[in-house]
């Protein structure tokens, strides 16, 4: 995960494919307890963060949201009382692209040992 959360995410303007099955399985297994869901026919990034309380899970989705800001690259946020879930995919290609596994590196990254994932 190290090299993934070194990387920085750069501009999609559309116009390339999303990454192929064969693409995504070695960067998925460089972000452990991300998911590939599949919406509507595109393929998305996901995990569930879990929390002690709804202000535990509040402050991981600013912190979140300030990388995401950072990277120029925004995911889905839902957060509800103890539990954060995160979903990353590229809109302008309709799947996924290698800037949703850096972000999904760089949150996964600001979780502490007590979150609990589950996809």
């Amino acid at each position: 995960m190290a090299g993934l959360t070194q990387a920085s995410c750069v501009p999609c303007h559309g116009g390339i494919p999303p990454l192929t099955a064969a693409e995504i399985t070695p960067l998925l297994a460089q972000v452990p307890g991300w998911a590939v869901n599949t919406v509507d026919g595109i393929d998305r990034l996901k995990r569930t963060f879990t929390f002690a309380n709804f202000r535990a899970a509040l402050a991981f989705a600013v912190e979140a949201g300030m990388i995401a800001e950072r990277e120029d690259h925004h995911p889905d946020l839902h957060v509800a009382w103890g539990r954060v879930v995160v979903e990353t995919w590229t809109h302008k290609i309709r799947g996924l692209h290698q800037n949703d596994f850096i972000l999904a590196a760089k949150i996964g990254s600001i979780a502490s040992p007590a979150t609990d994932p589950a996809a």
